[in-house]
């Protein structure tokens, strides 16, 4: 989605945030823990420090994703981001995901490893 000749970098950005939630989502159900329909993976991942403390280190991550759940759904609402957000944006989101699988079972991965990227390659 991101690759050139012709991005859709507000749909890449989408889809950065939407693996960081899931993955931290996954990690609190893995827990049995109950949570409220949101798309704040700040408050998600406030939530999950009692099974990781070492999570409140990345909630600046979750701050700089958690805005992409809706801010590029409606078109011509604000404009359209540069590849430096996306950049900025993927990088956040595969270092969530990587600490999240590193606090998860391997047999629970899917196929995933911690240093594989969004993309599925080795980081």
């Amino acid at each position: 989605m991101a690759a050139p000749p012709d991005p859709l970098l507000d749909t890449a950005l989408y889809h950065c945030q939407q693996a960081a939630e899931k993955a931290v989502k996954g990690l609190l159900l893995f827990h049995d823990q109950d949570f409220e329909k949101t798309h704040d993976i700040t408050d998600l991942l406030r939530l999950a420090t009692p099974y990781a403390p070492e999570l409140n280190a990345f909630l600046a991550l979750g701050e700089l994703l958690t805005p992409y759940a809706v801010k590029f759904r409606y078109p011509g609402a604000v404009p359209e981001p540069q590849r430096a957000e996306y950049d900025q944006a993927q990088e956040a989101a595969e270092k969530l995901l990587a600490v999240v699988l590193g606090l998860l079972p391997a047999a629970v991965h899917l196929g995933l490893s911690p240093q594989q990227n969004l993309k599925g390659e080795q980081a």
